[in-house]
């Protein structure tokens, strides 16, 4: 999972998974889930993501992976 956050645009784009999506559905304003061939949600787009999610502070708790954080 990765979580990419786009300042330009206000936006955070949630990838679950590397599947390409290829069917997306709104599911309330400006949030949009991707889904796969198969039918499985593989990303979360969240637009005006400043207004609508806490993105000061992310917790990660009890994740069964590694975690690791990307420079930007």
């Amino acid at each position: 999972m990765k979580l990419n956050y786009h300042a330009d645009t206000d936006s955070l784009y949630i990838e679950l998974c590397d599947r390409p999506s290829v069917d997306s559905r709104e599911i309330s304003e400006g949030v949009v889930l991707d889904y796969d061939a198969e039918g499985r949600l593989v990303g979360i787009d969240v637009d005006n993501a400043g207004n609508k999610i806490e993105l000061q502070k992310v917790l990660l708790s009890k994740l069964p992976g590694k975690v690791e954080t990307e420079a930007t």
